[in-house]
Order: structure tokens, then sequence, then C-alpha cells
């Protein structure tokens, strides 16, 4: 009766798998290798990598014939290797029993993209191990890791005020409804994940037929190879307001929308990008929507009131394996396609590159591997719903961005 040679080949790291790595960490830990008998050995060699990789097909059928275009393109960041039995010539003797070969290395200093799974793209790092022997199949591990760019939203320019405002005549053919127009802020523009944005918000709808305001945040995932783009957006997040009767306005004083728990911003990588927008909006029954953008970049260092800050990587995030899968936390109704969010005018521009998937799967059908952080900051204060200094019905209330 025979038996296999090797018994046990393990790849461990000192950290726990939901570990969080920054750059200039170091990555440790050791390869396992149990033996039934005595093992001659070429080498033995782990190679740790981080790589971005963007990658699609289009399919361009002419009659009868499919001809596909594939579109790759491909970032390296780091590539380390650690010789654990050096290939010298010669043969190394390893008796039976186990053996643990402990290695590290340290990641690179110069600030490193986010762990990252879409649908045409990815941005991972890894362990491999190799083990060579003689008249036999080379034996391979790979345990991937979760590095996160620290994004810190305690700088002025995620702190300053997001605002604007926009209008349109609403028309059906030839016929004019009359004017609706939207002016909103927001308090900042970074946020993290599970922090709530209380909207600022007046609608004036100078129309004869009710409209109905909504907010909505929205995700674009933005991958680039051979000098084309592709896009994958959703919308992650909603919120409804009271429909808007003719000739009438509406003031949302800090109504909230819940960040759900996704990934932070992407935007220091050449080939893959991650925004968020919130798209403040009227329904106009018969025309097309009108929509204001205001941008949003999801950080991983939440908000200091006190000004207290850490430089521990580690004390800031925990991962949660629940969020890493992304599960979206129960909502009253589901976010609607963003082709019921974005205008005529912007998706007509939006195919002039590549028409985006419009469905929420790019977010939940991959683990995405990035940061999931605890919530260490204080609540938000609790904004009321009534405006304490009205002002009279007969004088316009002035612009909100002013």
């Amino acid at each position: 009766m025979t038996f296999k040679t090797i018994k046990r080949f393990k790849l461990e790291l000192d950290e726990p798998d939901d570990a969080v790595y920054a750059s200039g960490e170091i990555v440790s830990g050791q390869v396992v290798l149990e033996l039934n008998r005595e093992t001659k050995v070429h080498s033995m060699k782990v190679i740790g990598r981080g790589v971005a990789t963007a990658h699609w097909l289009e399919d361009h059928s002419v009659g009868m014939n499919a001809v596909y275009n594939d579109y790759t393109s491909k970032i390296t960041y780091f590539r380390k290797r650690q010789h654990l039995i050096r290939d010298n010539g010669e043969l190394t003797l390893l008796p039976a029993g186990r053996h643990e070969f402990p290695f590290s290395f340290q990641l690179p200093d110069e600030t490193l993209v986010t762990s990252f799974e879409g649908k045409h793209g990815s941005v991972r790092y890894w362990v491999k191990v190799k083990l060579h022997r003689p008249w036999a199949t080379v034996r391979k591990i790979k345990k991937e890791f979760t590095v996160i760019e620290a994004i810190d939203i305690n700088t002025p320019a995620l702190l300053a005020p997001q605002a604007g405002s926009k209008d349109k005549m609403a028309r059906v053919w030839y016929h004019n409804f009359g004017q609706v127009s939207i002016t909103a802020k927001i308090d900042r523009k970074g946020y993290t994940p599970g922090e709530v944005i209380p909207v600022f918000a007046e609608f004036d709808n100078a129309t004869s037929r009710c409209v109905v305001p909504k907010a909505y945040i929205t995700q674009t995932q933005t991958f680039l190879a051979r000098g084309t783009m592709k896009q994958k957006q959703a919308v992650v997040a909603t919120l409804s307001g009271d429909v808007v009767g003719a000739q009438r306005r509406e003031t949302w004083h800090g109504r909230a929308i819940k960040i759900p728990p996704v990934g932070p911003s992407i935007l220091q990588c050449r080939i893959i990008k991650v925004e968020y927008m919130l798209r403040v909006c009227v329904d106009v029954p018969g025309t097309s929507k009108l929509c204001l953008e205001l941008p949003l970049v999801m950080g991983t260092i939440p908000l200091h009131p006190f000004g207290s800050r850490t430089s521990s990587v580690s004390s800031q995030y925990s991962v949660n394996l629940e969020w890493l899968r992304m599960a979206i936390p129960e909502q009253p109704e589901p976010p609607p396609d963003y082709s019921s969010v974005v205008t005529d005018e912007e998706a007509e521009q939006n195919t002039m590159a590549h028409r985006p998937e419009e469905d929420l799967s790019g977010i939940m059908e991959h683990p995405l591997r990035a940061f999931v952080q605890e919530f260490r900051f204080r609540p938000p204060p609790v904004y009321c719903e009534v405006d304490p200094n009205p002002q009279p019905l007969n004088m316009r209330r002035r612009c909100m961005t002013c």
C-alpha cells in the first residue's frame, strides 16, 4: 500500500483572515509542510503580489461571424520574493515529520489601492508558495489578504459643504407646464459608511402638475483598458419625499439618508475608479426628471468631533464578514434601477462611451474585499422638520447657495 509523500502543505498568516493591512506594514506568516517520509526538494519560495486588473470582452458580430474584442489592462503595485529553500544546484533532503518555514515582507510605503472586486476588474493582494520537487508537479498555495487605502475625511477638501441649484422648464411636446427648480446642500463632501447624511433642500414647483422629490446615493465603477471605458452604475440608498402640489414649495430641513455598508472611494488607480454621488431629483409626470448632483467621497477614517487622531490603521477599522459580503440592511423598499434616476439627457451622454449595466449585481455578486470600519463617531444631531423661524408666505426665500 502506497501513501502520499506530503501529508500537509499549508500557508498561514500571523494575522487573522479578516485582518486589514496598509502601506508600509509587514505581512508575515509561515509555511507548514508535513511529510510522511524523507523527501528531496529542489526549492520552495514565497511570493507576495498586489495587482489591479481591468478586463472585459465585447462582441462585434458581423453577419454569422462573431468577433470579440478583448480589453485588458493591468498594474502591478508590488512583487516580493523570498526563498525558503534555495535552489543552489543540489537537492535538499527533508526528513519525515513537520517542518515550519517562517517568512515576512514589507508592503511598499507609497499609497496602495484598496482591495476591490468588481464585474469588470479587481484589485487583489496575495501570498503564493511554490514547492518544487524532482519528478513531481509543482505544488502551489495561494492566500489573499485585504489592503486598505486610508481616506481621512478630516481634511479641508472633504469637510467643505456641497451645494448647488438647478431648474428646468417642464414641457410635453410644445406645451409648457411651468418651471421646477431644486436647491440643495449637505454639510460636507466626505462621509463614512453607516453615517447619516442630512439633506437640506428646497423644491419650487411652479408647474401645473404635482411633483415628487427624491434623493439617491449612487455608486459608479469605472474600468479603463486600451483607451476605452466601461462603467457599472447602481443606486445604493434612496430617500423619498412628500408630493409637492402645483404652484407649491417644499423644504427639507435635514432629511436623513443613511449610507449602507459600501466600500470606500477608489480615486488613485489609473484603471479602476469607484465614485459616489448624491442625486437630489424631482419626478415630473409626463417629462424627464430634474436632478442635481452633489459629489461624495466614502472615507475610511471617520469624523473626529474633538480633533483627536490616531495613526494606527488597525485601531480605525475592523472587518466584519457580513459587511464584506455587502449585505445591505433591510429597507422599507428596494432601491430603484439606475435608469430611473438619470435624466434622458444624461442617459444619452452615457451611451456615447459604453452603456452601463443598470442593476445592483456589481455590488452584490462578489464579496467586496474592502474595509469595514467600526462606527467611532458621535451620532448626528436630531434635525427638526419644522422651521423655528418661518418666513412670511409672500416672501420668497433666499437661495441656499448664497
